[in-house]
């Protein structure tokens, strides 16, 4: 697990997105900017977000609300030994925007370059891209509610 060299000064936000196998995990500061993504296996998600919370100063986790959403929301208010404040998120079509996101952030290489985007597969799992889009969701129904 590798953090950026930095101490937030603000609050920053956990994003989850909870799967039956692997989950995405990211850390976003209220001016959006990411300080840590990873995808996890789920057994160690909890380990990884108590890990999280050691070294970050985590004001609130929001999660996806689809299929797994409330036992990882039971699960997590059990098992973690500091209390978080867990807020769902609509989590609809964040699939096909965080596979826009990957190469947005990681732009296409030699001969994948040549592909149209919808065809183009990321080479690794996404879930974490998925938190990234959770927090980002998040904090436009924030700033639109003002």
């Amino acid at each position: 697990m590798t953090f950026r060299e930095f101490s937030p000064t603000q609050p920053v936000i956990l994003g989850f997105d909870p799967g039956k196998d692997k989950c995405g995990l990211a850390v976003m500061g209220l001016d959006r900017q990411i300080h840590y993504h990873e995808v996890v296996p789920a057994k160690e998600a909890i380990a990884t977000i108590g890990t999280l919370q050691q070294n970050f100063p985590i004001s609130l986790l929001v999660m996806g609300n689809q299929t797994t959403a409330k036992r990882w929301k039971q699960q997590l208010s059990e098992e973690l030994t500091e209390a978080l404040n867990i807020i769902l998120v609509d989590e609809r079509y964040t699939t096909l925007e965080a596979r826009d996101r990957y190469w947005q952030m990681y732009p296409p290489k030699g001969l994948t370059k040549l592909l149209p985007q919808g065809m183009r597969q990321p080479p690794r799992p996404i879930d974490d891209i998925v938190a990234i889009l959770l927090i980002e969701r998040y904090l436009n129904r924030l700033t639109s509610e003002e």
